[in-house]
């Protein structure tokens, strides 16, 4: 039986006074202070923490998503598998990744875990699997006794294989990736990950946390953007509307019916002033 690889998360570090600062870069663009001035009021206690917290609420439901960049958190995560890690490296824009090398790490027959989804085990094939890494295991083995590089040996490892990370990410992609990857729609282990991350940045900073929800949380779109039979199968279902039901009501009550654009409004949103 091969060792199981448990997922670890943990928040190594993040930006300090980080309501505050996406308080100043907020508040920079939207006040004739200077952002020194702006600091010299918040550090002097003239703007209270619920004032702080309102004003980066409402801009974030305006879609200003510039100051999040400036805010960061510092990860390390452990045991997720080649697989997870394959999606995880498509975030590339506000996220930093170091991972761990199959190419100079030369893993250990008897240290070398997998991670397994339980959908093998309830499918009753969860020893086949185990035999199957056993011999993966003890096949690496040999190659390296056998004098072949572990950048080759690592030709045989499975998607199973288990990585660490070590990551740096701002708040504007941490929100995208909560987005997408809380989403029932997202691969089980790495929903998992992220909803560690989630936890992990909740108990240091609850009042950002509240932000990090799957795309259709009332603090982000608010509603499914997914197919009506996978909203259907959603928990989340219970909680959040489908967009065809707000649809729906747009058609019933709206002022006006919706249609599909066509070149006339196109050429108004190039040539109309916003006065």
């Amino acid at each position: 039986m091969n060792n199981q690889a448990t997922m670890q998360v943990k928040l190594i570090d993040h930006a300090s006074a980080p309501l505050e600062k996406l308080y100043a870069a907020f508040r920079t663009c939207y006040s004739s202070d200077t952002p020194i001035e702006i600091w010299e009021k918040i550090k002097a206690d003239k703007i209270s923490r619920e004032k702080i917290r309102h004003f980066i609420a409402e801009r974030l439901k305006t879609g200003h998503a510039s100051p999040l960049e400036q805010i960061v958190f510092w990860f390390a995560i452990s045991n997720v598998s080649r697989s997870l890690s394959h999606q995880f490296v498509r975030h590339r824009i506000g996220i930093s990744f170091e991972q761990q090398s199959q190419r100079y790490v030369k893993f250990k027959q008897n240290k070398l875990a997998f991670v397994m989804p339980d959908s093998w085990t309830r499918a009753g094939l969860d020893d086949e699997f185990d035999q199957l890494l056993a011999r993966t295991s003890e096949l690496y083995e040999r190659a390296l006794k056998a004098g072949i590089p572990a950048e080759d040996a690592r030709f045989i490892l499975p998607n199973a294989a288990p990585t660490n990370f070590h990551i740096m990410v701002n708040f504007a992609e941490m929100l995208h990736i909560c987005d997408i990857r809380l989403c029932l729609r997202a691969q089980w282990e790495i929903r998992r990950m992220v909803a560690l991350m989630r936890a992990e940045i909740r108990r240091a900073l609850p009042e950002v946390a509240i932000f990090l929800q799957p795309k259709c949380g009332e603090n982000r779109m608010g509603y499914c953007d997914e197919s009506f039979d996978d909203w259907q199968k959603c928990p989340l279902g219970k909680a959040r509307p489908h967009k065809s039901s707000l649809f729906e009501l747009y058609e019933r009550y709206g002022s006006r019916k919706a249609r599909a654009l066509g070149e006339a409004e196109f050429r108004a949103v190039e040539e109309k002033e916003i006065l």
